[in-house]
């Protein structure tokens, strides 16, 4: 069974830094892409940051220049670097592992970390 796990998030104030990791247990294969994920109280899931296996990046206009994704494809994760935080930026961040194979796609959640950002 594939799962993921996230850790890294915390409480942090305003201007501060934090590193999310999201490592993948129990896969045979590696992810075709990887993607973070957040989702504020009362609010959609929003889509933060994507880098596919060959390292396309993709980033949200509201983390842009801030957040830096990174993967790691022989350990299978991928990490979230988080800078100049906002407390706007609270919220659970979930990874999503995303493979393709013949046509199919099988997405992959963690279970999320709560990152808490205090003006």
């Amino acid at each position: 069974q594939v799962t993921l796990v996230e850790s890294g998030g915390g409480l942090v104030e305003a201007g501060g830094s934090l590193r999310l990791s999201c490592a993948a247990s129990g896969s045979t294969f590696s992810f075709n892409s990887f993607g973070w994920y957040r989702q504020a109280p009362g609010a959609r899931r929003e889509l933060v940051a994507t880098i596919s296996i060959g390292g396309s990046i993709y980033y949200s206009g509201s983390v842009k220049g801030r957040f830096t994704i990174s993967r790691d494809n022989a350990e299978n994760a991928v990490y979230l670097q988080m800078k100049s935080l906002k407390p706007e930026d609270t919220a659970v961040y979930s990874c999503k592992g995303t493979r393709w194979v013949a046509g199919r796609t099988s997405e992959y959640w963690g279970q999320g970390t709560q990152v808490t950002v205090s003006s």
